[in-house]
C-alpha cells in the first residue's frame, strides 16, 4: 500500500462515489493520508490537489463496523454547522460497507494545528497561549447555548439521568479491566455515586473537549471542534469538569499523557472556571464533582490501556508506563473532591 493509498481507504471507490453523489466536486485524481492522532475512528486528508478534505471511518477490522458512530458525528456535525460553532461543513455520509469495508462520512478539511503539548505551544508564548485556552472556554460556552430541539438534536441523547448512567458505565468500564488492586478507586466511585449533583437543563455535550480536539488558525481563533464520536445530549458540566481536569498540571516529568497545563501563560483552572460561569450564567457551585468524575474516568480508560498492554494487546512508545499514572489520578479524584 502506498503512502498516497492508505490502509482502509480505496480512493477508486470513493472517487466514484463522490462523482455520483457530487458531481464536479472532485476535479483529478485523488491522493490521501492517515491523519495521526485519532483516539479510536480513522481520519484521512484526501486530495485532488486543488481541494481537500476529510474522510471519518471506524479503525479497521472493527469487530462492530456499525453505522452508528459515524452517523452520530455526522449528524451532530452537520446540525451544529449552521450556528456559531465553528465545525467542519459535511459533504456526505455514507452507509454501504462496499465503498470503503465501514461506514464512513466525508467533510471539509480546516486548516488549523491541534495543540497537544506544552512545548508545541511554546512558541506562540505567553499571551497568545492564555488567548487561545480562554477561546476554548468561550467556544464550549457557545456549544452548550445551542437548543438542540432547534437544530434539530432534540432526541440526541437520553437525559434523565444522564450522571447516574455514566458513572456506572465507568464503573463497569473498570470491572472489566480490573487485575490489580488500585488504592482508593473503589472509595473515589462511591464518594463520587453519594455527592451526585443535580444537573442543570441538558445540551449538546462534546464528550472529549480539550485544546488537541479543536483546530487553532494562525490568529489563534478555533476554527474547528473535532472528534465528536462522545458527544450526546447531558449535563454541560461534564465538558467544564474535563477541560478542567486537563488544566491542572499532572506534576509528572515526562509522562506518556499529553498535557498543554504547564505551557507559559495558561490560564489556572480557577479563571477557566469563572470565565465560563460568567458567560454561560451557569451555576457551577458542584464544578469539583465534574472534575473529580474526570479524574476517575481517565483513570478507568488509563487503566483499560494498561490492562490491554499487560495481555500484550498494545504496542508503541509509551504504553509500558501508563500504569503508573492511574494512581496519580485516582488520587487528584480523591483530592478534587475533598477540597469540593
Amino acid at each position: 500500500m502506498s503512502p498516497d493509498h492508505p490502509p482502509g481507504l480505496d480512493l477508486d471507490r470513493l472517487r466514484g462515489l463522490l462523482d455520483s453523489e457530487r458531481p464536479g466536486l472532485v476535479d483529478g485524481p485523488l491522493t490521501g493520508r492517515l491523519i495521526e492522532g485519532g483516539r479510536s475512528n480513522l481520519t484521512y486528508a484526501v486530495t485532488d490537489g486543488t481541494s481537500k478534505w476529510v474522510v471519518r471511518r471506524p479503525p479497521l477490522g472493527h469487530v462492530l463496523a456499525t453505522a452508528h458512530d459515524m452517523k452520530r458525528e455526522h449528524r451532530v456535525i452537520s446540525a451544529l454547522h449552521p450556528t456559531a460553532v465553528p465545525v467542519p461543513r459535511t459533504l456526505l455520509l455514507c452507509e454501504d460497507v462496499d465503498v470503503l469495508g465501514a461506514p464512513f462520512y466525508v467533510m471539509d478539511f480546516v486548516e488549523g494545528t491541534p495543540y497537544r503539548t506544552a512545548e508545541q505551544l511554546a512558541p506562540l508564548g505567553p499571551e497568545r497561549t492564555r488567548g487561545a485556552v480562554l477561546g476554548l472556554v468561550d467556544t464550549l460556552v457557545e456549544l452548550h447555548a445551542v437548543d438542540p430541539a432547534e437544530v434539530g438534536l432534540a432526541d440526541f441523547g437520553r437525559p434523565e439521568g444522564f450522571l447516574d448512567r455514566q458513572l456506572r458505565r465507568w464503573g463497569k468500564q473498570l470491572d472489566a479491566s480490573r487485575n490489580r488492586e488500585l488504592a482508593g478507586i473503589d472509595e473515589l466511585h462511591a464518594a463520587l455515586g453519594r455527592e451526585l449533583p443535580h444537573s442543570p437543563t441538558a445540551t449538546v455535550v462534546h464528550g472529549d473537549y480539550r485544546l488537541d480536539n479543536v483546530l487553532i488558525g494562525e490568529d489563534d481563533r478555533i476554527r474547528a471542534i473535532l472528534d465528536w464520536e462522545m458527544s450526546t445530549l447531558g449535563d454541560p458540566l461534564t465538558d467544564l469538569g474535563l477541560l478542567v481536569m486537563y488544566s491542572m498540571p499532572l506534576g509528572l516529568p515526562d509522562s506518556p499523557v499529553s498535557t498543554t497545563a504547564t505551557a507559559a501563560g495558561h490560564p489556572s483552572p480557577a479563571e477557566l472556571i469563572e470565565r465560563y460561569a460568567a458567560r454561560s450564567g451557569r451555576d457551577v457551585s458542584a464544578v469539583a464533582w465534574y472534575t473529580a468524575f474526570a479524574w476517575f474516568k481517565l483513570a478507568v480508560i488509563l487503566e483499560g490501556i494498561h490492562y490491554r498492554y499487560t495481555l500484550g494487546q498494545t504496542v508503541g512508545a509509551g504504553f509500558d508506563r501508563i500504569g503508573d499514572l492511574v494512581p496519580v489520578f485516582i488520587e487528584h479524584g480523591l483530592t478534587t473532591l475533598q477540597e469540593g
